[in-house]
């Protein structure tokens, strides 16, 4: 299914905005262009997305899948659905002093209120959205393992976790003999911030080298976000954030230019093609049907390795 494994190149439909910045009936089209395309995997979350909702709380991205998926006699046959747990607030407009947290009571409440929300008896996979290092690690583990081995879960990840956490896990899953984490979902593009340098985005976590050798040598799938940079690739009106202003942004992006060129593709595309020859699976967010089309046109870009030795000289 992706990641460190040999299938299908794989574009997941990420759907942070719909139900707030992205209307239903938009989000239905998107849904819609993306299954027509061959697309499989939606991506979200609980907590999707209190920030952008009157409300302060999250669920109406799995509100808005639920209702498609309820329109749409079939696709849940056709699609896996991947969501979330551990950001979303108990009390609105109180994150992160209310977020849910990962212990076992909150890990199983929160995927109980997301498969009513999306109307589903199982979720085919179900991430830790962030580290909670207020709870026993073996106690979320214990959670996890449980909605595995109750149908409830087909598979679990770790999202914005180190990789010596996801490894502790791991470990830590083998000796109470539930199943482990087998997935990792980070933030990764081929624009790099200056290194050490925070980003601005409370709780992203940058893929590291260290995060790629784990997931290489216990073949666990890697899933990146904030893959095309919200649009800064493409868009002049969405300009990059200034942690990406040096030297190395500006050479890369004219490598960028000479590849997308080289192989007819726009510079997302040629971006998505990056991230997935080196297995990783690329979320892209879509506020338009049009977005969705020329990103799953990426599966058919291919880059060498030539291509990979000037992107990797640029940086």
């Amino acid at each position: 299914m992706g990641g460190m494994h040999t299938d299908e190149p794989l574009i997941v439909l990420g759907t942070m905005d719909f139900g707030t910045r992205v209307a239903p009936d938009t989000a239905f089209a998107i849904l819609d262009a993306f299954v027509a395309g061959g697309g499989v995997w939606l991506d979200t979350a609980n907590c999707y997305s209190f920030w952008a909702d009157p409300s302060g709380t999250g669920g109406a991205s799995e509100r808005v899948i639920g209702a498609w998926l309820r329109a749409r006699p079939g696709a849940r046959e056709t699609v896996r659905i991947a969501t979330k747990v551990r950001q979303n607030p108990l009390v609105p407009h109180t994150w992160p002093k209310s977020a849910e947290g990962l212990s076992a009571r909150a890990v199983h409440a929160g995927v109980r209120e997301s498969l009513e929300r999306l109307g589903v008896d199982h979720v085919d996979l179900l991430w830790a959205h962030a580290e909670d290092r207020a709870v026993p690690l073996a106690e979320t583990v214990g959670a996890f393992g449980e909605l595995v081995a109750k149908g409830v879960a087909r598979r679990i990840g770790a999202a914005n976790h180190a990789a010596w956490r996801v490894e502790r896990a791991r470990s830590l899953a083998r000796e109470q003999g539930v199943p482990p984490w087998t997935s990792l979902q980070l933030r990764h593009s081929l624009l790099q911030p200056r290194p050490l340098t925070p980003v601005a985005e409370a709780g992203h976590r940058m893929l590291t080298a260290e995060d790629l050798d784990l997931a290489r040598s216990e073949g666990l799938a890697v899933w990146s976000y904030s893959s095309l940079l919200w649009g800064s690739y493409a868009r002049s009106d969405k300009p990059l954030p200034p942690t990406y202003d040096h030297p190395g942004t500006a050479r890369v992006l004219a490598v960028l230019d000479e590849v997308a060129g080289e192989l007819s593709a726009t510079r997302n595309q040629a971006v998505l093609a990056w991230l997935i020859r080196q297995g990783i699976d690329p979320i892209v967010g879509a506020s338009r049907v049009e977005q969705v089309e020329e990103a799953l046109a990426a599966r058919r870009v291919r880059l060498d390795d030539d291509h990979l030795a000037r992107f990797a000289e640029a940086r």
